[in-house]
């Protein structure tokens, strides 16, 4: 992406998606690294995102009190040190715009840019003080404007979350506090202090109840208890201030030295430590499934509702889900193509590239599906892939019966010439026709690459020749009738023996049908297990990410002396371990009651072998 581009836009108070930027989504397959800025208006929040992006221009910088940005504005750019993901910067919309008269979009600008993100930028200047702190009073909305469950999602309490904020910290970004124009000494009690040091102590709680305190410590509360993953960068003022208005057109070496620095230190941090997004569940975000949150999420605040993460995730698993059984069965088609230009061919050739097709396009549809508990989209995969091999097999034996028809009339044709000459009607002219017979056989047998019909249609052929070899028989004057019933029962017994060769070649291609489907069905149980695993992995890694957040944020509290905000926080570790219970459970939890239900599923659907059948009694 050249530049910017707008995703969101805040027209008239209402927020609507752009489809440009939505498209464009939708077509970025890589994992995205989502940064958002917020702030104030007219803090420099696009001079972080142009920096971010590597390009001195690109977010509109204004030199003037009024605000540039509206909406959200999107930028995909490679990232710089992930060569296989993308970087997507945010920039917002300045908080407290006082041109908009209405700022009731504005809390839900801050929502947005949380759902959306992994690393959220709070962008300042001065100095982290009160007024400051109060400025982020939409952290103290969050509860109001995001649901994480779907249970919760109707209704306005907090209460109705189990797990509390905790279910929160599982799902929010990692926040970095931005500080420009700072001018002050780094110093707490005349002692030097690092940036994280400045902004915890900015965080402390006051101690005692009564209106003042309960005021002062809500947003700071909220900070802590969402963002327990903090950072902060403090900016020294870049230029001077008659230079401000010309930012974006200066060189970065005309910038002060200690502005450079740290901008570089910020940059570096959000390059290493942001984190692909990740939805609700752990399952990593690409750029077209943030289209497709972009849109839910955007479409349920028109609609008045309360964007869940829950509901999101749902609806987007249903539209991918449903495209990753398209894609797989478009890779299995493709993967096709080889040897079905090659029909007829024999089974195991045919085989062998089912195989190796229907593990990509397995392969294809677990690298974009997710939340498939029930293993319904992967049944429909199966079922799609077992119609169209079986739809292949009936066109291999098809091309398999022409090719073998056709090279028997042509092989027949000397031997039909001889017959109408009169030939073989004179005396011992069975013995001619039988060796000319039999050459023939053996030059049919002799041609490589008939297919899987060859021994049937030959069986059919002698069973057609046999009236007509029994006449050149009973002709033949030079045989006595002894001889004759002889000959007549060798040639039962080669139509016999040739019958039985029809039956195995058919026998042996079912068996290798039917097992094709039981290897099928075992490869696409053992890669959805090691999907399933991997995904429980991953929430369980977000589970003690959270908790140990949570544990670390109690101890915080006692040592402060707030032993009644640390019971409720333990109150609420309880809670949050009590409702992750399942994901705890793991592998076992996987093969009792997960795996059994896939496996029922794909047995339930029909085999290779019964879509042909039911392919051909159709075509007969």
């Amino acid at each position: 992406m050249d530049s910017p581009m707008c995703l969101v836009e805040n027209a008239d108070g209402e927020l609507h998606v752009v489809p440009g930027a939505i498209e464009y989504l939708m077509g970025l397959n890589q994992q995205v690294v989502v940064v958002a800025v917020v702030g104030l208006y007219r803090t420099g929040k696009s001079y972080l995102m142009n920096k971010l992006a590597g390009k001195r221009q690109g977010f509109a910088l204004g030199a003037t009190i009024q605000s540039k940005t509206k909406g959200i504005w999107m930028w995909c750019v490679p990232h710089p040190e992930n060569r296989d993901h993308t970087l997507v910067l945010l920039d917002t919309e300045g908080l407290g715009d006082v041109e908009k008269g209405d700022s009731k979009n504005d809390a839900w600008i801050f929502s947005l840019a949380i759902l959306l993100s992994s690393t959220l930028v709070y962008n300042s200047r001065g100095t982290i003080d009160n007024q400051a702190v109060e400025n982020l009073q939409y952290v103290s909305e969050l509860t109001e404007r995001i649901k994480v469950n779907s249970s919760s999602a109707a209704s306005s309490s907090h209460d109705d979350e189990e797990g509390g904020d905790a279910q929160f910290v599982q799902f929010f970004p990692n926040f970095v506090w931005t500080i420009r124009d700072f001018t002050l000494l780094l110093e707490i009690d005349g002692r030097n202090v690092t940036e994280d040091e400045y902004l915890e102590h900015s965080l402390e709680l006051r101690k005692g109840g009564g209106k003042k305190n309960l005021m002062y410590n809500l947003p700071r509360e909220c900070i802590r208890n969402y963002f327990p993953s903090r950072k902060c960068f403090v900016f020294p003022t870049p230029t001077t201030p008659a230079n401000m208005p010309h930012l974006d057109s200066m060189d970065e070496a005309d910038l002060c030295g200690s502005f450079r620095k740290v901008a570089d230190t910020f940059c570096r941090f959000i390059f290493q430590e942001s984190r692909t997004k990740t939805v609700k569940g752990g399952h990593k975000v690409t750029g077209r499934m943030l289209g497709h949150l972009v849109k839910t999420y955007v479409e349920t605040i028109a609609k008045g509702s309360v964007p869940c993460l829950e509901n999101a995730v749902l609806a987007m698993a249903q539209i991918e889900n449903q495209a990753a059984v398209d894609e797989g069965q478009a890779v299995y088609q493709s993967g096709m193509e080889e040897v079905k230009a090659l029909f007829p061919v024999a089974m195991g050739q045919i085989s062998a590239h089912h195989l190796r097709s229907d593990h990509q396009a397995t392969q294809a549809f677990m690298k974009r599906s997710f939340k498939d508990k029930n293993g319904d989209f992967l049944k429909a995969l199966a079922v799609a892939i077992a119609k169209h091999y079986a739809d292949l097999l009936i066109q291999n034996e098809d091309a398999s019966e022409k090719k073998c028809a056709a090279l028997l009339e042509k092989l027949s044709v000397p031997m039909a010439q001889k017959i109408k000459e009169g030939i073989y009607a004179t005396p011992g002219g069975y013995e001619l026709y039988c060796s000319h017979h039999d050459n023939m056989v053996a030059q049919y047998r002799a041609k490589p690459d008939k297919g899987v019909r060859a021994e049937e249609i030959l069986e059919q052929f002698l069973r057609d020749k046999s009236l007509e070899k029994n006449s050149i028989l009973q002709a033949d004057k030079k045989l006595t009738e002894n001889e004759k019933k002889i000959h007549e029962e060798k040639e039962r017994s080669a139509v016999l023996e040739q019958e039985k060769k029809a039956a195995e070649e058919k026998r042996l291609e079912m068996e290798r049908t039917m097992e094709d489907d039981r290897r099928s069905k075992d490869e696409k149980l053992k890669q959805m297990e090691e999907k399933m695993k991997e995904e429980m992995k991953q929430q369980e890694r977000d589970f003690h990410r959270a908790l140990e957040c949570k544990m670390q944020e109690q101890k915080d509290l006692l040592e402060k002396g707030h032993k009644e905000k640390a019971d409720l926080m333990r109150q609420e570790i309880e809670e949050f371990k009590k409702s992750n219970k399942p994901e705890k459970e793991g592998g076992g939890f996987l093969e009792s009651t997960v795996m059994p239900v896939l496996r029922l599923g794909l047995d339930a659907a029909n085999t290779f072998f019964q879509y042909k059948l039911m392919r051909g009694a159709f075509m007969k």
